[in-house]
Parts: C-alpha cells; structure tokens; sequence
C-alpha cells in the first residue's frame, strides 16, 4: 500500500478522512473529533502524516507518524 497523507476535511455530513489526491472521501463521521481519530489510526498504519482542516479548510494542524528527519532529543 502506497504511503498517502491523510487529510481531516470538512463535509456536508460532518467530517470526512480523505486520502491525499482523492475526491472521494475513505469515512465520514458526525464530529471532527471521531474523523481525526480515524484518520490518526490510518496515518499511523501508514507511517504518513494527518492534516487537519477546520471548517474554512485551512490547515489548522497536523501530525506526523512517518520517519521523523528531526527526532526530539531525551
């Protein structure tokens, strides 16, 4: 399976987890808190990064689960 970003977006049924490049939402859910769950779980599978939009679709935050070029020391 190819390494895709995941995205936290906004849509007419709540909140949708959609793979990088694609239209087509992979699940909707009722609240922002539920897609981002599910959307962590799906970067975290995939070693990729989740980026979360809040409802004006700017990027308002994001976590990285892939190889960190800049660990955190300690």
């Amino acid at each position: 399976m190819a390494k895709r970003n995941q995205h936290v977006v906004p849509h007419d049924d709540g909140w949708a987890v959609r793979g990088a490049g694609s239209q087509k939402a992979s699940s909707v859910h009722r609240t922002q808190r539920e897609a981002i769950d599910a959307g962590r779980a799906v970067a975290r599978n995939q070693k990729s990064e989740l980026f979360i939009h809040g409802r004006d679709g700017q990027i308002r935050g994001r976590d990285s689960h892939g190889n960190d070029p800049f660990p955190p020391k300690g």
